[in-house]
């Protein structure tokens, strides 16, 4: 059984960084797509960041692209988002997923994403 785990989230002042980890357990991805969407109140998910599992191609929304990285540990099998120069717009609650099969085209699609974390809040006061 799958399991992903996310932590890091917290409260932080505009400008201020932080770095989400996802911990998977169960099985080793080496191909697909890992991603990380987020969910404000009273809107939809959306999408933040992902990355193709075999290459490491990266890929970010508009609005984070230039502050947020998405990275892989790959022996420990981590999946971390570093986000830089937080904004108040930026709080949501951040959940991690990962698309065994996933292809490029879906990347950035939540509903091709098999694999879900709980999600972790992730609060910025200006």
């Amino acid at each position: 059984q799958v399991q992903l785990v996310e932590s890091g989230g917290g409260l932080v002042q505009a400008g201020d960084s932080l770095r989400l980890s996802c911990e998977s357990s169960g099985r080793t991805f080496s191909n697909g797509n890992m991603g990380w969407f987020r969910q404000a109140p009273g809107k939809e998910r959306e999408f933040v960041a992902a990355m193709r599992l075999r290459g490491g191609y990266t890929y970010y929304s508009d609005s984070v692209k230039g502050r947020f990285t998405i990275s892989r540990d790959s022996p420990k099998i981590t999946m971390y988002l570093q986000m830089n120069s937080l904004k108040p717009e930026d709080t949501a609650v951040y959940f991690c997923a990962v698309a065994p099969g996933g292809i490029l085209s879906s990347i950035r699609t939540a509903d091709y994403y098999d694999y879900w974390g709980q999600g972790t809040q992730v609060t910025v006061s200006s």
